[in-house]
């Protein structure tokens, strides 16, 4: 199965030894059933008729037949067939068939069947015209700007216009230097007709030319003088084509309304409806036959087109969009709506090979076999496993900082209603980027309804472990921040002040000093006097010193407690660290001009790569090849400093809120310790330098929280 194939949809076989041309086939609601759906019409020089309506069928036998609407042996060979309105006062569509010496008008209709059949169609003759000159083709429109139903116009093979308006024939004019017949359409919005002469030029005559020029009673000689009062027929306007013309096309569509397409020998051409060219395609290959059709893309159209290595070649314009492979050369193409898929492509060969196909390709649900069958080795898979296993140890061990931002806690919560029922409610807490949290309580809001039907709230705050943001690690000799905290109490072993995994992993047995390492990188460490009851907190980040502060202030708490000391207190010693706290607000405005910094570069590059993305799109679009001149490499640059941007603002941007948060509790609990040492001793703190008051100011203008934050202090 190739993609590039005509995808079979339905086929049938039309007879043997009949033979068809590009004006045997057309497609319309010919039975007028007022669902939409196409029917395929096809005419043989044979004399055959055939009306088909196309639908799938999962068996093949019987599916032509289900098919196939009616079949009528005419008696004269089957030159075109259109559909459209040709009976005076109706609305509805009817068949037009012409012969070489004959114009027929038929009335196709439905009769429901009462058995199982189906339904039986009839070709009801309306009416007919003989013509005095064989026939060689015809077309069809609202000539003069008649609305309401079509006129027919023919063209002999001696080169005359026969028009007829319904059952009564109009006048008849003769081409001027007329030797062979060409393809012949009508243009409705310019009320013309255009066709390719003997001399290889398309020529367009207006209608209203047509109807007062001289009439045509017999071949007229350009050379000789005209009769009194007559007129000499001239074209509007000629466009010299150098070669035979195919066929002729002129889309109905609006975007594309104003084209006219004509399929030469060697060549495709484009023009308005005033006969300039608008584009031309040189073809590498003997087209058959072509179609125009709407395109998805505004000012372009999609072409069909066959040739004559079995091909149907999807066109936009001049740009090859589609190649599908047939098994025939198609003399005619249409497209058609069916029930069952819309937009079919309609094909018909010279020998009545009749297909509906569509482009692309069908599923496949080939599987590929295994191509080794063998029992797996359990031996070999267990030893696998075991060495797995032994590299996942090793690694989480080795790596425990990586390992440590994969850390969560499932929690069970038991919720009561006071009448007996409870009920378990479990969630997980994990921690959501690289940097400390400002605070590990949590709080827990249940909504529920009484059995009364009574709306109820239930509230309960948790706190989670210190373990779940930071690991045991080895203590820190020098560091750049340091916080004493005194107390009122016999200095405590650490070990059983911190129990568990950080008392059983720590290095020093006498419980003197315990170190922690965040995910962030900063490590702190808590150092206990053995002759006073102080407690040094110290670490190089300010704000990470925060979340051990705090832990170790909780667990003296608990423990004091159980021991049943109840005049415990804890109190800070030295002055606030306000330069360390002013130092902290100097970096987060720091990361705040950054981060805007950082966000205009990355506007600034985003501009810059869509421009040369737009640059190299008008290089690829160029039909004549021209160098690049790096702007590839430029692109590449351009992209990686997009990117470089785009992750130092992300970083900028997620780090900015939390630390200043963490900063700010950091400095209240230490503000509360001194609350503990008497109003004489908040007295003697230093007040803010004038300095900072106006970097307080000038922060307060971007954002309100720095004002709140520093009233607060």
């Amino acid at each position: 199965m190739s993609l590039f194939k005509a995808r079979d949809w339905w086929s049938a076989a039309l007879g043997e030894g009949e033979e068809f041309d590009q004006g045997c086939l057309c497609v319309g609601d010919v039975d007028n059933s007022g669902t939409g759906h196409d029917k395929v019409v096809v005419g043989s020089y044979m004399g055959m008729l055939r009306i088909f309506s196309p639908h799938t069928n999962k068996s093949s036998d019987g599916s032509v037949a289900d098919a196939q609407l009616l079949e009528v042996q005419l008696q004269n060979a089957i030159i075109q067939v259109e559909v459209g309105k040709f009976v005076s006062c109706s609305e509805l569509l009817h068949l037009a068939v012409l012969h070489p010496r004959k114009l027929s008008v038929y009335s196709v209709s439905g009769t429901a069947g009462n058995v199982e059949h189906g339904d039986q169609y009839q070709l009801k003759l309306i009416y007919e015209h003989n013509l005095q000159r064989t026939a060689c083709n015809m077309t069809y429109g609202t000539f003069g700007g008649v609305t309401g139903h079509h006129s027919l116009c023919i063209q002999s093979m001696d080169g005359m216009l026969m028009f007829f308006e319904q059952d009564s024939y109009s006048f008849g004019r003769f081409l001027p230097g007329f030797l062979l017949p060409g393809p012949l359409v009508y243009n409705t919005r310019t009320d013309s007709f255009l066709t390719v002469s003997s001399a290889r030029q398309l020529e367009s005559y207006k209608y209203e030319t047509l109807a007062v020029a001289t009439e045509a009673e017999s071949r007229q000689d350009p050379d000789l003088p005209l009769k009194t009062g007559s007129k000499r027929l001239t074209p509007d306007w000629t466009f010299v084509l150098g070669e035979q013309a195919l066929d002729l096309s002129l889309p109905s569509f609006s975007h594309s309304s104003s084209s006219i397409f004509v399929l030469g020998e060697r060549n495709l051409y484009c023009l308005r409806d005033n006969g300039q060219i608008r584009f031309m395609k040189k073809l590498e290959f003997n087209p058959s036959c072509f179609l125009p059709y709407a395109s998805v893309t505004d000012g372009t159209t999609n072409l069909l087109l066959g040739n004559h290595t079995n091909m149907l070649l999807v066109y936009q314009d001049v740009t090859l969009k589609w190649a599908a492979q047939l098994s025939f050369v198609p003399v005619a193409v249409r497209i058609a709506n069916f029930p069952e898929l819309k937009g079919v492509v309609v094909s018909l060969s010279s020998d009545g090979h009749l297909l509906c196909s569509y482009m692309g390709t069908d599923p496949s649900f080939f599987s590929t076999p295994k191509v080794d069958a063998r029992e797996a080795d359990y031996e070999q898979v267990d030893a696998e496993m075991k060495k797995l296993q032994k590299f996942i140890r090793e690694a989480t061990r080795t790596q425990g900082r990586r390992l440590l931002g994969t850390k969560f806690l499932s929690f069970i919560c038991s919720l009561s209603s006071g009448v007996g029922s409870s009920t378990l409610v479990a969630f997980s807490a994990f921690l959501n980027g690289r940097y400390p949290p400002a605070d590990l309580t949590g709080d827990i809001t249940v909504s529920y309804s009484s059995p009364t039907g009574v709306p109820r709230v239930l509230q309960s705050r948790f706190s989670l472990p210190l373990a779940l943001v930071c690991a045991l690690s080895s203590p820190a000799k020098t560091t750049k921040f340091k916080i004493t905290v005194d107390t009122n109490q016999p200095p405590v072993n650490l070990n059983s002040i911190f129990p568990g995994d950080f008392s059983a992993k720590s290095e020093d047995k006498d419980g003197n000093t315990l170190a922690f390492q965040f995910l962030s990188g900063a490590k702190v460490t808590v150092l206990a006097s053995k002759t006073s009851q102080r407690y040094r907190i110290q670490s190089d980040s300010f704000e990470d010193m925060w979340l051990v502060v705090k832990e170790l202030v909780q667990r003296f708490d608990q423990h004091f407690s159980k021991l049943g000391v109840k005049d415990f207190k804890k109190s800070f010693s030295g002055p606030l660290p306000l330069q360390e706290y002013f130092l902290s607000v100097d970096h987060h405005f720091q990361l705040r001009v950054s981060a805007q910094q950082y966000q205009d570069l990355l506007s600034e590059r985003a501009v810059q790569f869509r421009a040369i993305q737009r640059r190299l799109l008008t290089r690829f679009k160029d039909k004549t090849p021209a160098p690049l001149q790096n702007l590839d490499t430029l692109l590449d640059a351009t992209y990686s400093q997009v990117r470089h941007t785009h992750t130092h603002t992300h970083t900028h941007t997620h780090t900015l809120v939390p630390t200043l948060v963490i900063k700010k509790t950091w400095f209240l609990e230490v503000e509360s310790f001194c609350h503990d040492r008497g109003e004489e001793t908040l007295a003697r703190q230093p007040h803010l330098p004038c300095c900072h008051c106006r970097l307080i100011c000038r922060l307060a203008a971007g954002n309100r929280n720095f004002f709140l934050l520093f009233d607060s202090v």
